[in-house]
């Protein structure tokens, strides 16, 4: 059974309203990532963490999944073989959108890890240094489910497992320049698969795909899904 390994960056939430991290005006021309998005800058003032983060999961309650996320999930759902979707994002808009076979490489918004007992959990609303984990009952040991600079993205195995089985590697709205995500097109190339870039601009990347296509997710992802419903 042929299988779709989809890759996707900060591009296809960012029309959703969600801010990217490493375009200009993005999150990390705002922060330093130093403070806020390291083991470190966790350990030495976990408040600002929190709140950083915090406004993170406030500003999901007001975007919606856009006509990309929309695109993706009915691929999914209509494609004869087999679709996996692997997402550098931490919003859950391609759950809202329909996606089920998905992997959140650098985590997720809506979880909390606690440091003490290893367990994730669900978690709706603020975090802070004070709230109590529900699993151990210890305060102060709860941080937010996402990978930070210097940890290494979840679910590799699986990653691995599916590049070298996909007969088609597509990469939508990635800078090229986050690692190891940034290897996955030559991954997939090693073992036959055709190789796309849907992006708004060329990535750093780009000359390693057999094609490229610019523009605009909404735009570009759902006539790129029609093409393959149409040919499948």
């Amino acid at each position: 059974m042929s299988l779709i390994v989809i890759l996707t960056g900060a591009g296809v939430s960012a029309e959703s309203g969600v801010d990217t991290f490493r375009d200009q005006g993005g999150i990390w021309s705002r922060y330093d990532l130093r403070e806020v998005a390291t083991p470190e800058g966790f350990a030495a003032n976990p408040t600002l963490v929190h709140e950083f983060y915090n406004d993170r999961r406030e500003q999901m309650k007001a975007v919606e999944p856009n006509a990309a996320h929309r695109a993706l999930a009915l691929l999914e759902h209509r494609y004869k073989g087999e679709v996996l979707t692997i997402t550098q994002n931490i919003d859950d808009l391609h759950e809202r959108a329909g996606t089920k076979n998905l992997i959140h490489m650098h985590g997720e918004l809506s979880k909390v890890f606690c440091i003490r007992c290893s367990n994730r959990l669900a978690w709706d609303g603020a975090l802070s240094a004070f709230d109590n984990c529900p699993t151990c009952g210890h305060a102060g040991c709860l941080r937010p489910d996402v990978v930070w600079f210097g940890e290494s993205p979840y679910h590799m195995d699986i990653i691995e497992e599916a590049l070298n089985r996909a007969s088609l590697f597509l990469s939508i709205g990635t800078s090229g320049s986050v690692y190891p995500a940034a290897m996955f097109v030559e991954e997939a190339a090693r073992t036959g698969a055709r190789t796309v870039e849907l992006n708004l601009e060329p990535s750093e990347i780009s000359e390693l795909f057999d094609e490229r296509i610019k523009g605009p997710a909404t735009k570009i992802v759902p006539a790129f899904v029609e093409s393959i419903l149409a040919a499948d």
